[in-house]
């Protein structure tokens, strides 16, 4: 804990103090800061603090990566140190505003960042999701457990229940996300995402065919509840405020409602299967060339932030098949960092990033890779490119065996080999394996220039 607490002060004064914080908050792994004013930001000292393994600036944010766990850790410690109480956070207005402001602007980041924080939310249920199911695939197995599944049949009932709970739920979640990310009422996503799901759909016949209850998934309810928010805001300025509580969600409904059967769920449709079969053909036929592509990009899809244009593609593929074949795939990527990291381990002479590298490697292997990103295989350059090229070895392999997983996203690594499907394991396994492999000699090969202290 001192440890922490010190992290938390040579933060606080690295970043010009409490006054100075407009925002705090964290992720998994980044303490993310935004600032009254830049100019009192001390960056070599903050990137220099034993326990800061990067730093990364998305828009506003000044993002620290510490690593998973202790990310919360240092926020609470830095709030303890400012009196206990957490600092002002932007209204959506506010944060809309800050990011139209931003300098850095991939091409659709901030569109595709809006998408990502639909689904962000719903990490935790996605990983409980898909290593519960991975659980009953192993309590299943005669060769493993023996007769458990004869034995205990009521106890692999619940836990399937308690596995496939998040996709029953699924719509209603994403409806109600998406009305917080883009301004609208949180009920009212819900109530849209309630209408393209309600099994009564499927009783009504609409220019000659019947409505299917839930078509389009998650890619329908994005659209609509999008033009949900949409029409919800216009009619606010429009309506007088003395009935504008009554007429708006009276108006909001029927008027979305309305367009979501008529056009947006059908379009939503027509996207969602477009989706998962160009996905798996790809895939399928694409063998060792596609997964090679996939996973030999991803990292600088990431650096960019338009890897999280893939979240829906992910959502789809299990909606549509019951399993993932993309995300083993692209987990490649971070397992060629881990080979990377090693063999900058091997050469470097430099201790402190020796010290950086034995911590970020644990989480690395299980599947957590920005501070093997950002504190060693980026800043060096050709260890990311070995990273890159070990990754693409790797998802060559898992494409051409096939490979799939049972979770969605928001995990990979070892941990990965819980949810892959059975029969799978081992060759995901090896793929693991031949991946940290390629990323160690392509890493080695490449060289780097190793910096003095």
């Amino acid at each position: 804990m001192e440890k922490t607490a010190a992290l938390a002060s040579g933060i606080l004064q690295g970043i010009g103090g409490e006054k100075n914080i407009q925002r705090l908050e964290n992720c998994m792994t980044r303490v993310r800061v935004e600032v009254h004013d830049d100019e009192q930001l001390d960056l070599p000292r903050l990137k220099q603090l034993s326990g800061v393994s990067g730093y990364v600036k998305q828009g506003q944010q000044h993002q620290l990566i510490v690593g998973p766990g202790k990310a919360a850790q240092v926020v609470d410690a830095m709030r303890a140190l400012m009196g206990g109480e957490a600092t002002a956070s932007f209204d959506d207005a506010e944060r809309t505003k800050a990011q139209a402001k931003a300098k850095y602007k991939a091409p659709m980041s901030d569109a595709l960042r809006q998408l990502a924080n639909v689904f962000i939310p719903l990490i935790p249920a996605f990983i409980a999701s898909g290593l519960i199911t991975g659980i009953i695939n192993i309590l299943k197995r005669p060769d493993i457990v023996g007769d458990f599944a004869t034995h205990y049949p009521n106890l692999l009932g619940i836990l399937a229940i308690f596995g496939s709970a998040v996709f029953a739920i699924m719509n209603i979640l994403v409806g109600v996300n998406t009305a917080k990310v883009f301004g609208g009422s949180l009920a009212m996503g819900g109530v849209m995402a309630g209408i393209l799901s309600s099994p009564q759909l499927a009783q009504i016949t609409l220019f000659g065919e019947a409505l299917q209850p839930g078509r389009g998934g998650v890619i329908a309810v994005l659209l609509v509840v999008i033009l949900m928010c949409w029409i919800e805001k216009k009619l606010r300025t429009l309506l007088p405020g003395s009935i504008e509580l009554i007429l708006n969600p009276l108006l909001t409904t029927l008027i979305t409602g309305s367009v979501a059967i008529v056009a947006l769920q059908p379009l939503g449709g027509w996207i969602s299967e477009a989706i998962a079969h160009g996905a798996s053909l790809a895939i399928d036929r694409g063998g060792l060339l596609v997964g090679a592509v996939l996973s030999g990009t991803f990292l600088p899809l990431v650096l960019t932030g338009l890897h999280q244009g893939l979240v829906p593609i992910h959502v789809e593929l299990v909606q549509a098949h019951g399993y993932n074949a993309l995300l083993p795939i692209l987990s490649m990527a971070g397992v060629g960092q881990v080979g990377a990291a090693i063999a900058v381990l091997m050469k470097t002479r430099n201790t402190r990033r020796k010290k950086v590298i034995k911590g970020a490697l644990p989480v690395g292997l299980l599947g957590i890779g920005e501070p093997l990103i950002f504190g060693v295989t980026l800043p060096l350059g050709k260890p990311f490119l070995g990273a890159c090229l070990g990754g693409a070895v790797g998802g060559a392999l898992i494409s051409y065996w096939k490979v799939a997983t049972v979770i969605t996203f928001g995990i990979s690594g070892l941990p990965l080999a819980l949810t892959i499907v059975t029969g799978k394991v081992m060759l995901y396994l090896l793929g693991y394996l031949v991946a940290v492999i390629a990323g160690f000699l392509f890493t080695w090969l490449l060289g780097f220039n190793d910096p003095e202290e």
